[in-house]
Order: C-alpha cells, then sequence, then structure tokens
C-alpha cells in the first residue's frame, strides 16, 4: 500500500492503525503545494522522523510549487475546501497514483482523509479520479476520522512533541 501523506500529524494515527493490522505502507509525500520551501521542508522532517520510529520507506516526491500553481491558477480567492481544494487534491494525488502504478503498488490512500479541516468528499473524488488515471491501482477510501483515530491522532502529536502547522500549506490558505 502507498499511502500518500500531507503531514505527520495527520499520518500518526493512520500509520500505527495500519501497522497494528499488519499494513506496512510505504509513505509518499507529495507536497509540492506547500509554501515557503521551509515549511515544506519541517513538514517533511516530522514525517521522516515518525516513518524512521516504525521503520518505514518515505518517499520525498519532486518539490515543484511552480507546477502545483498552475492548478491553483485563477482559483486564488477560493475558500477552503473550494475548487481550489479539489485541484490540488487531484495534483498531489495524480502524482501519488503515478508513483504507485509505476512501482508495484496495488493499493493508495492518503492522510489528507484524517483532516477535520478537508473535506472528505472531495478528497476521495480526487484519488478515485487520480487512480483512474493509471493501470492497476486501487482508491482505498478510508474515512480516517472515525474509530477513535481523530482523538488518537491528537493523543500522538503531544507524545511526539510534533510541529502541528496552522494553515494546509499553499499561500493561500494562509490568509482564510
Amino acid at each position: 500500500m502507498l499511502l500518500h501523506a500531507c503531514c505527520a500529524p495527520c499520518s500518526s494515527a493512520i500509520v500505527e492503525c495500519l501497522m497494528e493490522q499488519g499494513i506496512r505502507p510505504t509513505i509518499f509525500y507529495s507536497n509540492s503545494n506547500i509554501y515557503p520551501l521551509e515549511e515544506y521542508e519541517h513538514r517533511l522532517n516530522e514525517c521522516i522522523r515518525y516513518a524512521r520510529k516504525w521503520g518505514l520507506e518515505i518517499v520525498d516526491d519532486v518539490y515543484d510549487h511552480e507546477a502545483w500553481g498552475g492548478c491553483a491558477k485563477g482559483l486564488e480567492n477560493e475558500p477552503e475546501r473550494g475548487g481550489r481544494c479539489l485541484q490540488c487534491f487531484k495534483y498531489r494525488l495524480l502524482r501519488a497514483a503515478q508513483y504507485a502504478a509505476d512501482n508495484g503498488f496495488e493499493v493508495l490512500t492518503t492522510t489528507l482523509a484524517s483532516s477535520r479541516w478537508k473535506n472528505l468528499d472531495q478528497v476521495n473524488e480526487a484519488g478515485r479520479w487520480a487512480c483512474a488515471q493509471v493501470q492497476g491501482v486501487t482508491w482505498w477510501d478510508q474515512n480516517w476520522r472515525k474509530g477513535g483515530l481523530q482523538e488518537r491522532r491528537n493523543q500522538i502529536i503531544k507524545e511526539e512533541n510534533f510541529y502541528n502547522q496552522l494553515y494546509c500549506g499553499c499561500e493561500f490558505s494562509q490568509h482564510t
């Protein structure tokens, strides 16, 4: 399984849950939306730290904020959970689906589905769309907010002393 990860806080309870079920995900960090680069690196380093704790492989996708900006063009003033977010999810999850297809992963899911700040319908629409663009990859539309995972996520953030960002990542979300 390939687990697209947006950040360590959102990944935390999901990774723990998967590992407890005997599923060893490979973490795919693809977040060209994050701005500035220092913020991207800070979040990446927290993901690396958590992946190492579990002995998991983490793949750092190419950071290309300029290319990501193409998917947000004309949507800069959209509110959070609006059209810009859907296009952002499609961009990132297509990168993940392509990586999954090229590297023999049959299942893709994302930690975006754990955040209460994200529209779960948009996340799943983007994931299904991305997997439909490649052969052999199935989208797992798990609601990672249920079953006590949201509460466990909050506990792990404190236990691990994670950097817990105050905005989704893109420069447009800093102002909403």
